[in-house]
């Protein structure tokens, strides 16, 4: 009897930790993993996990090392784990590449007037007053060189320009030669305006002898960013040829005796990131591809007339995120899927079968009961087929009626793959109780060069038309409630969210807009990047001959279309978002209220485009489901 009774506990307790599921709380309690590299000797991977912490309000962080064939991790202290990898910013002579702010120009009131000390004026005479989350105090980024004697000298000296590049660039922005007498980088060398409005970065070579300075890339007139030399000496990097096109093409270049040869210009996709093979023949590359991103590689002929081909590597329902290195016949790389968030995997190239080297959340999920994905194609209004992910509950019962999201994408070029989003999460979202619709619409990544640019001046055209039939096609499923239809979505998507508003004809009950673009000529007034509005929008408002420009303003602003709006919105604002600015929420949350309409605005102060302190994320999941639970 003892012994029954026992077992009965044993089972129910096992039960209802089966039946746990992911809660805002717990997914701001995962590790996430960071590589550092692989050890010099190359058995090990070193690695940095980062927790969250919501009590502080930050992250800690840990560092550990693991044997690249996998096994237990070694935790070790910061300080050891930035020796154990090869220091790529150090050449031949121990010279070493590092980075800093230096003051190039004079912007606040004090610089001009010193006695005026308390001031807090700042005087512009050009754009580029402020970037993504900062105002520009007149400091930029430089690289210097520091000698075996700790002297250091600025490769930039005197120049108004970045390196790294702002906002997000690291030391991949800057590398030694082989030989360490040259380095290589990248930079825009554009200034206010110009700057503004232009995506020419180029490569430079600084000569450490000469201290001279030459443009490599100067014929073309798009990004050159993400250079590394091949184990032969070959410079390579990635290339778009567009200038103002930000998601345009991305091809591989490599500089082979004098040419220039581009590796995928005939490939119909867009690379990520690259790695050369550790015998020079080879590149393995990163990319979008059907909803997913995956390990492709191509063939590096020389000059050989030797036919160069991209192949596909990996394939499922999983996105590569980075390439770390090899181990013999493995590509050590990250993967992540929308029900696990990064874990470092090594993937056999030969037996074509995969080995999950860390472990640093299976614990978790495994408690969880997880929702199960799916993918779909679904015909869109002009004849096309569209790849459509469906996210459904734990526990799904196809008997049941649940309400249901329409997820939309920003970017507008974004990838909508298997990415693991610590707010946009869509285990979080189906694990609540909703099923979530995911379309790979017009304008993404991963199906075609076509299909990623037919979004560029057409906004509110097909991209909008996609989302409304990737949401007719599932709503006539017997287990969608559609009453209760929703539709959230960030930066395009919060835009995407607004425009629904105004022509969705009482399809959904609910919105969500983080964000989000509301009025497109004060977003073009006020947003920082404007070789983005310039390309997407087709130009200014004020250039009346401009017929995409017009389309654009007239016919796809969601501010036209507020005398339609109905139906409760909830809009989601960071103070420190200058990519889409304040005034973009306020506009909206202002439009909703004279309205009448049942609207609440979430408003983050110290955020910018996105939500990144832990205590600001847990708020912002708390209020996005209590805004669904209210209204629908």
């Amino acid at each position: 009897m003892k012994k029954f009774l026992l077992f009965t506990i044993i089972m129910i307790t096992s039960t209802f930790q089966a039946q746990q599921v992911m809660t805002p709380e717990l997914l701001w309690k995962l590790g996430r993993v960071s590589v550092l590299g692989i050890s010099k000797d190359g058995k090990n991977i070193v690695y940095k996990v980062s927790t969250p912490s919501v009590e502080e309000n930050k992250s800690n962080s840990k560092y550990y090392t693991i044997s690249v064939d996998g096994g237990n991790a070694t935790e070790i202290e910061k300080e050891i784990a930035s020796t154990l990898v090869s220091n790529k910013n150090s050449n031949l002579n121990g010279f070493i590449l590092s980075s800093k702010e230096v003051k190039t120009e004079k912007v606040l009131g004090k610089d001009f007037y010193p006695e005026l000390d308390k001031s807090q004026a700042q005087v512009y005479n050009n754009l580029d007053y402020r970037h993504w989350d900062t105002w520009n105090e007149g400091k930029h980024n430089h690289v210097f060189i520091i000698n075996n004697k700790g002297i250091e000298t600025d490769i930039l000296a005197n120049e108004p320009y970045d390196c790294p590049q702002k906002p997000f660039g690291g030391d991949e922005d800057y590398i030694w030669s082989p030989d360490g007498s040259k380095v290589i980088y990248v930079c825009k060398k554009k200034f206010g305006t110009e700057y503004a409005s232009s995506t020419n970065t180029d490569l430079y070579e600084y000569n450490v002898t000469s201290k001279t300075t030459k443009n490599l890339t100067e014929g073309n007139l798009g990004y050159d960013v993400a250079p590394q030399f091949s184990p032969n000496g070959d410079l390579s990097w990635l290339q778009m040829k567009r200038d103002g096109y930000e998601a345009d093409k991305n091809d591989i270049i490599v500089r082979h005796k004098g040419i220039d040869i581009n590796l995928t210009a005939a490939w119909d996709g867009t690379v990520d990131s690259f790695t050369w093979s550790k015998d020079g023949k080879k590149v393995y590359l990163l990319a979008p591809i059907n909803g997913t991103k995956q390990l492709f590689e191509v063939n590096f002929p020389g000059l050989t007339k030797i036919a160069v081909r991209v192949n596909q590597i990996t394939e499922g329902q999983f996105d590569v995120n980075q390439i770390i290195g090899f181990n013999g016949n493995n590509v050590l790389v990250t993967r992540s899927d929308m029900n696990h968030a990064n874990e470092i995997f090594s993937y056999d190239l030969k037996k074509k079968s995969w080995n999950q080297i860390t472990n640093i959340n299976t614990a978790t999920y495994s408690k969880l009961v997880l929702p199960t994905v799916e993918k779909r194609m679904v015909k869109t209004s002009d004849g096309k087929e569209m790849l459509v992910w469906l996210i459904l509950p734990p526990n799904f019962d196809k008997t049941k009626k649940y309400p249901t999201l329409l997820y939309c994408q920003g970017g507008p070029q974004g990838a909508l793959s298997q990415f693991y989003s610590f707010r946009w999460n869509f285990q979080l979202m189906a694990s609540q109780g909703y099923v979530v619709v995911a379309p790979n619409r017009r304008g993404m990544p991963g199906h075609g060069v076509k299909w990623n640019e037919d979004i560029s001046k057409d906004w509110g055209g097909q991209a909008m038309n996609d989302y409304l039939s990737a949401i007719d096609n599932v709503a006539k499923e017997t287990y969608v409630d559609t009453s209760r239809l929703g539709a959230v979505g960030a930066s395009y998507g919060g835009y995407s969210v607004f425009q629904l508003a105004g022509i969705h004809n009482n399809r959904f009950k609910s919105f969500i807009a983080h964000d989000g673009i509301f009025n497109l000529q004060s977003m073009y007034g006020t947003t920082e990047e404007v070789f983005f509005t310039n390309w997407d929008m087709g130009g200014a408002y004020w250039e009346t001959e401009n017929k995409a420009a017009q389309k654009t303003y007239n016919e796809f602003n969601p501010i036209n279309l507020v005398n339609n709006w109905n139906t409760p919105i909830l809009i989601v604002q960071g103070g420190k978002d200058y990519r889409v600015p304040i005034g973009q929420g306020l506009e909206a949350f202002q439009a909703a209220q004279l309205k009448g309409i049942k609207s609440r605005l979430l408003y983050f102060p110290e955020e910018n485009h996105w939500v990144l302190q832990p205590q600001n994320g847990i708020v912002w999941q708390r209020e996005f489901f209590k805004w669904l639970k209210e209204t629908l």
